[in-house]
């Protein structure tokens, strides 16, 4: 039965599967071991699964078409018929043609991949040109609101906005140097006219259209197209109901842009910009539109205080034709359901995954509607664990604070580059264009299998970490065969590249299957911060030097920097995000140092995540750059002179960061360069970066190995702007997730195009 009201509402919901379903689905179809109905099935399922979940949890409205089989980015780019002409010449049928765009194909590689606003999951980057030719190629929306109705269940069709979908795309090969792609905007917005039109003639009443882009600063041509473009779709005479959702941040200027313009609701994001409360009864145009109040967190695992939020609501009765509720932003970001997990029942108190989220937001939608007194018991609980949460001396640890206190200046700091560049010279002798691997191996099903089994205590940590030596002997020896200059242990040990450091550190709780999409189907398990951190112990010093003990070329110690473990933990919401990155910093401070006393030359502290928690608008770039900077440096500059500190950032946009990268004053940073064909060098080269970069020469995240031809034309551009002296050659990331076959001869060819290189210098 279609509604003319949205009442309780989310933006969006998981769909990898309450058990990874998607995961191993695309996994198996990959390798040929299922076929595509297999495929299919198996994504219908999932569908079918969170309509019914939805809908039973008493949610007024269900958004649809938020199933993806990699990425709604790029499902839009297919829809819109943004499908670049190499991958159409590839003569694959739809399915693979998407799927090439994504993980790209032994002849073509995949569009390049960066990270989702400030989060992190992965979108694929539209190519659009002056050429491209939008039209209504795919009618997935349509399809899926109709499977829904099958069932009986009426759903909202969610779609990426057609001025976020060009805001995040980038100009092709053939575009001039002026082109953008937002100026095809007006294209683009016919096609969307299209869709739309076929929406409501299959009875949808109610289309999502997100708009996050506009959480960021952006230019008063930017405003205009956006003022436009909802002109038109709201002009339109045969549509459906247009709820228009901007999530992440402040909308700023945008906000009274889609006020004002002839759309039908507006979702804004009271967590993330709360302040907005204050300024949406003073919009002109809210009136005649429904308000979706984005008061429970989406991104994040805490519960809500529910008599916070709705007092929140309360403020906000009158000031449109319609109050709703909802999340912030799509159910995504966050795990399935808490109440299967296994974890101490005072901290599982205090959480909520995506059920949890959903059933907040129809209380809250209930408390509207009929009072406080009918969902009093929910209100009681929730008061209780916020209570208990706030005043639990397990989350704080004097002695973690009083270090903290007693930090000054000059503990971030190291001697200057060119003392410590000539004592590593010295001592590590290292030949021009050394060669490196980001630090992870691939996780063979042994390794998986043992770590499995010393979970469920049919091994012992004795026969485990034998098992793991052998491992670390095995890539050890590998990586001496293929002729690597600095080598690494493989990691072996480690689930995750997070969560394995929030197992040693006091402070931190982890899950069983608090699995998120990162991309496609690439899962991560974010551990949960809820307290002041420490390091009761050394976390990594027996394994790094037992791989050192193996052999005479320099092992890299590997660490995981405090930024990014923030960045891709559920972070703690009660103190600045500053204090938690210094008592992290300390921590790994502390492990840098015992790697250095175990005899370890080089250690790695990786921050891939420096770009992705940057803040949306500049006006807060300095604070955060300035802290974030300040938690490597600390972390890491407790080193010697003679020891070479690396570090690693990967999938992000480096211009905005480029400042904060010289800053970290890391001896080597290696950087994702191979899907965006060097570009980030010029950018280094731009402000005058002195020290040794590697930037990465074949892009792993794809199962295509490249030729020496290919790594040897991308050392060649490198050369272009790197002087060989500073310049290192290593792939793009770790290679966890690749296979050994893959692995083995990429870093052959990697090791051929640098020693033909290397013959080239001399």
């Amino acid at each position: 039965m279609l509604t003319s009201t949205i009442g309780s509402t989310v933006l969006g919901y998981p769909r990898i599967g309450p058990n990874r379903e998607l995961k191993r689905a695309l996994e198996s179809y990959w390798s040929g071991s299922s076929d595509e109905a297999e495929l299919r099935d198996v994504a219908r399922q999932l569908r079918v699964g969170s309509w019914t979940v939805l809908r039973d949890s008493g949610l007024d409205s269900i958004p649809g078409n938020t199933f993806s089989y990699y990425d709604q980015v790029l499902d839009t780019a297919v829809t819109v018929g943004a499908v670049p002409q190499r991958y159409r010449e590839l003569g694959l049928d739809s399915l693979d043609t998407y799927f090439a765009m994504a993980r790209g194909v032994e002849s073509t590689p995949p569009l390049e991949m960066t990270k989702w606003f400030d989060t992190n999951y992965h979108y694929l980057v539209p190519e659009i040109g002056p050429d491209t030719t939008f039209v209504l190629s795919d009618r997935t929306p349509v399809d899926q609101f109709r499977e829904a109705a099958a069932l009986g269940i009426t759903t909202r069709p969610v779609l990426v906005g057609p001025l976020t979908f060009l805001l995040l795309s980038k100009s092709d090969g053939n575009a001039p140097e002026a082109f953008r792609p937002l100026d095809r905007i007006d294209d683009l917005v016919g096609v969307y006219a299209d869709l739309l039109a076929e929406l409501r003639r299959a009875g949808v009443e109610w289309v999502q259209l997100d708009e996050p882009a506009f959480a960021a600063d952006r230019t008063p041509a930017e405003l205009e197209a956006l003022r436009e473009a909802y002109r038109r779709l709201g002009s339109l005479t045969e549509r459906p109901k247009l709820l228009v959702a901007g999530y992440f941040g402040d909308l700023g200027d945008a906000l009274g842009v889609l006020a004002s313009s002839p759309i039908d609701g507006l979702a804004v994001d009271l967590v993330t910009d709360p302040a907005a409360a204050i300024s949406l009864p003073t919009q002109t145009g809210m009136q005649d539109k429904t308000l979706v109040a984005g008061l429970v967190d989406g991104r994040n695992i805490w519960r809500t205080d529910l008599d916070k939020a709705l007092t929140t609501a309360t403020t906000l009765l009158g000031s449109a034709g319609e109050l709703a509720v909802g999340t912030s932003c799509s159910l995504l970001h966050v795990p399935y359901d808490v109440e299967p997990e296994d974890i101490d029942p005072q901290i599982k108190s205090w959480l909520a995954f995506a059920a949890q989220k959903v059933h907040e937001v129809v209380t809250l939608g209930k408390a509207l509607r009929k009072g406080r007194g009918a969902v009093a018991t929910d209100l009681d609980v929730a008061r209780a664990a916020i209570t208990d949460r706030a005043s639990a001396d397990r989350a704080r640890d004097s002695h973690v604070r009083v270090r903290v206190e007693a930090l000054r200046p000059e503990d971030a700091r190291r001697a200057d580059y060119p003392v410590r560049r000539d004592a590593q010279a010295t001592t590590l002798g290292l030949p021009p264009l050394p060669t490196t691997t980001i630090g992870s191996f691939p996780q063979t099903t042994d390794v998986r299998k043992a770590r499995a089994q010393l979970r469920n205590g049919s091994i012992d940590e004795t026969i485990y970490r034998q098992r793991m030596r052998e491992e670390i002997e095995r890539v050890i020896r590998l990586q001496e065969d293929l002729g690597l200059d600095v080598l690494v242990h493989g990691e072996p040990e480690r689930n995750d590249m997070v969560q394995y450091f929030s197992e040693y550190l006091e402070g931190f709780t982890s899950t069983h299957n608090g699995w998120v999409q990162s991309y496609g189907s690439r899962c991560v398990r974010p551990p949960i911060l809820f307290g002041d951190v420490s390091r009761p112990r050394p976390m990594t010093v027996d394994w790094a030097t037992y791989a050192q003990s193996l052999t005479s070329q320099p092992v890299k110690g590997m660490l995981t920097g405090p930024v990014t473990i923030l960045a891709w933990s559920f972070v703690r919401d009660d103190q600045p995000l500053v204090d938690t990155a210094k008592q992290v910093a300390l921590a790994i401070r502390d492990e840098v140092h015992d790697l250095e006393t175990a005899g370890i030359r080089i250690v790695q502290v990786d921050e891939p995540a420096l770009r992705e928690l940057l803040p949306l608008r500049a006006v807060q770039h300095k604070e955060y750059l300035n802290w974030a900077v300040e938690s490597f440096r600390l972390a890491t500059s407790s080193a010697a002179d003679t020891t070479q500190i690396h570090t690693h950032l990967c999938y992000s946009e480096f211009g905005d960061v480029i400042d904060a990268i010289v800053a970290l004053d890391a001896d080597v940073t290696s950087i994702e360069a191979a899907r965006s064909r060097m570009e980030v060098l010029d950018d280094l080269n731009d402000v005058g970066y002195t020290k040794g970069v590697g930037p990465g020469v074949y892009d792993i995240h794809s199962p295509r190995v490249p030729q020496s031809a290919e790594i040897t034309h991308l050392l060649q551009a490198a050369l272009q702007a790197v002087p060989a002296e500073r310049l290192w050659v290593n792939p793009d990331c770790g290679l966890k997730t690749r296979s050994y076959a893959e692995v083995e001869q990429a870093l052959r060819n990697m090791i051929a195009a640098t020693a033909q290189t290397r013959a080239r210098l001399n």
